[in-house]
């Protein structure tokens, strides 16, 4: 299935070597819907591809969050509607161009330039549904539910939720990592601990993380351990007494409480 996996009935991911980036791609009956699009128009094309082998019905698209690996392929899914929380519009909005600049001077001083023009040329696309709190699709008659459970990787993070026979499968995006610790970059570490225990609340079945395997509620409420420790490190001003590597912590420490 051109690597998709599937980890629920008709709830397949598939994870990129790029990044280690997950996309999702849920099936209903004459529809589907895919979770998130990739960082340029090329790499989206190898996603567009990639659900045509498996599916030839029209797509909704959700985005997790704002950041462009995660969105900046968008508009290689245009006209379909693109949902994503009213936050990340916004940010996509305020801060697409700065991403776009930091991204591309990184590839390029990483003897990358290929990759930094696909970067360059990808149009910045907002979603242009928008979640409050919670939104229920009808995808080919099967519901899958977006929620925003509150500030943690970002301040916009969406979650998808969709049943499996007696349980779930959830889609985090970035408000869980696995293979590297969570990124701090924009995010509310003092709010983060208490969303992905919402998250935790939600997992009965496969969790999806932004990036990484396939996890499970454990490892989520492992990971809410970790950041209860990231926060009571920096509340307590030694940022060297948290669980990641210093860079990590350093990264956590600079954002507001």
């Amino acid at each position: 299935m051109t690597g998709w996996v599937e980890v629920g009935d008709g709830v397949l991911v598939r994870r990129h070597q790029a990044l280690d980036l997950n996309c999702g791609l849920i099936l209903g009956d004459d529809a589907c819907l895919v979770v998130d699009t990739r960082s340029h128009l090329v790499e989206a094309a190898d996603l567009i591809e990639a659900v045509r082998a498996v599916t030839p019905h029209p797509w909704t698209v959700v985005n997790t969050h704002a950041h462009y690996d995660h969105c900046f392929g968008n508009a290689a899914f245009r006209p379909a509607p693109i949902w994503g929380s009213r936050g990340c519009a916004a940010d996509l909005r305020a801060t697409g161009e700065q991403q776009r600049s930091a991204v591309v001077a990184g590839l390029r001083a990483a003897g990358r330039p290929e990759e930094a023009d696909l970067v360059q040329a990808a149009p910045v696309d907002p979603p242009d549904h928008l979640v409050d709190d919670v939104a229920v699709l009808d995808v080919g008659g099967r519901e899958v539910v977006l929620r925003f459970l509150g500030r943690g990787h970002t301040d916009h993070d969406l979650v998808v939720e969709v049943e499996d026979g007696d349980g779930t499968v959830v889609f985090a995006g970035d408000l869980v990592e696995e293979g590297a610790p969570p990124a701090f970059d924009d995010a509310f570490p003092a709010d983060w601990p208490a969303t992905l225990g919402r998250v935790h609340a939600l997992a009965r079945g496969p969790v999806v993380p932004g990036h990484g395997a396939v996890v499970d509620a454990a490892y989520v409420g492992a990971q809410r351990e970790e950041l209860l420790a990231v926060l009571t490190a920096l509340r307590a001003g030694r940022p060297q007494d948290g669980p990641y590597d210093a860079e990590t912590m350093a990264t956590a420490a600079a954002r507001p409480l």
